[in-house]
């Protein structure tokens, strides 16, 4: 039982570690709504578009000597914005627009950050670095984070509608244009927000698989937003309490920590669990 509590309670007797899991609620919870949208949209795809086409607008923040968010935003919306000319303006399909996107704007990145010069470590970008987070850096992310999410929430039934049935939305007289750029603004903020946390490989996780879990585990959109949230907080807070004692990258525990809830979900979900179906019985209650 002590060995229990001291887990949990010996971490938060360090400064940085405090700052680290105020971080992990913040990210988890906002990672985890858009999920559910992203995953519904079929719009997965486009996270990973979005977060590794942020680092060219990094890495020219970073020489111009403004706010990396402030690049990372704007090099983002670049990419959603190019993605959806481009898929209006050619025979190509949206799926391989976006690889092309965001493979030419990553490599991009890549080839400038080793061109640059700067006392920065960029390589936390990639890869994020929660457990050095400042006090500054937490109240930027709340900053980002907080009213993205409060958005998301409040334009809960519209954007589900959209995800949905863009059709139906467009003929009740919902701005279907306006909701489809707004989506791409709040994922790009998002992807903004979870930078210095889980770095822009790793954000794509966040984005996908606690959506993902909760759709294999109900079908009721009220209930997949609350699922999501719990699967993605609680393995964020546990990947990084896991990472301070075996001294391991916090964003890759929290993302195989989500990736184990993924493959449970996939595997014992009630109705649509591999091993329920394969096992009737297990999954009818008895009378």
């Amino acid at each position: 039982m002590d060995s229990v509590l001291d887990f949990f309670v010996t971490p938060l007797s360090y400064a940085f570690m405090q700052r680290a899991l105020i971080v992990a609620v913040l990210v988890g919870s906002v990672c985890s709504v858009l999920s559910c949208y992203l995953v519904l949209r079929g719009w997965s795809l486009m996270g990973d578009a979005i977060s590794h086409a942020v680092l060219p607008g990094i890495v020219a923040a970073v020489v111009l000597g403004i706010p990396i968010a402030i690049g990372a935003f704007a090099s983002g919306l670049a990419c959603a914005l190019l993605t959806g000319y481009l898929k209006e303006n050619s025979r190509v399909k949206e799926d391989t627009v976006m690889g092309i996107a965001f493979s030419g704007m990553f490599g991009l990145g890549l080839v400038l950050m080793t061109k640059v010069e700067t006392d920065q470590h960029l390589l936390h970008i990639l890869f994020g670095n929660m457990l050095g987070v400042t006090w500054r850096d937490v109240l930027e992310t709340a900053l980002v984070a907080g009213p993205t999410l409060l958005i998301v929430l409040a334009k809960r039934r519209d954007l589900l509608l959209y995800c949905f049935d863009p059709q139906h939305a467009r003929a009740i007289g919902l701005p279907v244009r306006l909701i489809h750029y707004g989506l791409l603004v709040l994922l790009a903020l998002t992807i903004v927000a979870s930078l210095k946390a889980v770095g822009v490989i790793l954000v794509v996780a966040m984005l996908v698989t606690p959506g993902a879990t909760a759709y294999l585990l109900t079908d009721r959109f009220e209930r997949m937003l609350a699922v999501s949230a719990a699967v993605a907080i609680l393995s964020s807070v546990l990947g990084t309490l896991v990472s301070f004692h075996i001294d391991g990258a916090t964003g890759p525990c929290i993302v195989l920590i989500e990736t184990a809830c993924f493959l449970a979900a996939f595997l014992f979900a009630p109705r649509t669990g591999l091993l329920r179906r394969r096992n009737p019985a297990a999954a009818t209650p008895s009378a």
